[in-house]
């Protein structure tokens, strides 16, 4: 069977951990950007590699008419996992909420549209200036601003489930004012459960060095959605000790290619596969900007490499490969 052909099969039986990748794999951050590999070369090449699954990154990158882009995924054998709420960080102030909800209503509506079951809140941009690294507001919020940040999410949260039926998945986020373990702990915390789950970026909590495999096994109902990703140790060591911003440490290549960097994929695969239920489990590795050539054969051998430690492949760790056609 080919690998599209294996990439068609629905996850069923014990496959829990369903495998995607997301534009930003491809080096995509923004919605137009020349810089950035086209939106049609980024589906055909997801596909060739043998996913299935994808996130659906900035809104306004793949087409926002839901009946075109409902064709281009069929076209290819691609299904959506969830959306992406992308560039609009400002839950903590009043003044933000009503184009973070304009942007929400788009997103969950065309994700509704395609069959997709998520929302990705993504806070970004955050405090610092990814290019120049220079603070564009304090690092941490107030009592207040944080206050302000938990009902604004909750609100979110609720909004996305009611009106829309998918599920608010917030993303901690290097230089964002939910980045470090602690941070992450007390968002949790504080959201309401009912509206609000954790999507877990093992790359930004590694790159703020936080125990991912302790946060999934301490809020295990939390875990709602997973971006999973590596990060050079030594760059972020760089980052640390030169102080710089998310933006310029991805740009030296912070990111990196699994298995070279943190925190250990098969350690998360298996806390990620104790949970004993379904969750999308997505690649993103911060790719910008990036030689469109190059993105492909690094998803190419993430893909394998992944579905080689039982995300994906329908077996957990100490399996084996699943069998050719067999279960994802």
């Amino acid at each position: 069977m080919s690998a599209n052909g294996q990439a068609g099969a629905e996850a069923r039986g014990d496959a829990r951990l369903r495998l995607g990748t997301c534009p930003d794999s491809w080096g995509v951050w923004f919605a137009n950007d020349p810089l950035q590999t086209p939106w049609h070369r980024f589906l055909d090449e997801v596909a060739e590699v043998g996913y299935d699954w994808l996130e659906l990154g900035p809104y306004g990158y793949l087409p926002s008419d839901p009946s075109r882009l409902t064709a281009e995924l069929a076209g290819r054998g691609l299904k959506v996992a969830g959306g992406t709420v992308h560039g609009f960080s400002g839950l903590h102030r009043p003044g933000d909420w009503p184009d973070i909800v304009r942007i929400t209503r788009q997103v969950s509506a065309l994700t509704a549209a395609v069959g997709g079951r998520h929302v990705v809140f993504v806070p970004v941009p955050g405090y610092r200036d990814d290019e120049t690294g220079a603070y564009t507001e304090p690092a941490e919020l107030d009592d207040e601003q944080w206050r302000t940040m938990i009902r604004a999410t909750n609100e979110l949260g609720q909004l996305v489930s009611e009106e829309y039926g998918l599920r608010l998945q917030f993303h901690p986020h290097a230089d964002s004012h939910v980045e470090t373990q602690e941070q992450t702990m007390r968002f949790l915390d504080e959201t309401d459960p009912d509206h609000v789950s954790l999507c877990l970026d093992t790359g930004h909590l590694a790159y703020r060095h936080a125990d991912n495999v302790a946060i999934i096994r301490h809020y295990a109902e939390r875990i709602g959605y997973v971006h999973i990703k590596q990060m050079d140790p030594a760059i972020v060591a760089r980052a640390d000790r030169e102080g710089l911003a998310f933006g310029q440490a991805v740009a030296m290549g912070a990111s990196c290619e699994p298995p070279a960097g943190e925190p250990e994929v098969e350690a998360v695969s298996q806390a990620l596969h104790d949970l004993d239920r379904d969750l999308f489990v997505v690649v993103e590795q911060d790719m910008y900007p990036t030689d469109f050539d190059k993105p492909k054969p690094i998803a190419q051998r993430t893909y394998d490499y992944l579905r080689s430690v039982g995300i994906g492949s329908g077996v957990g760790i100490g399996s084996g490969e699943a069998a050719e056609g067999g279960p994802r």
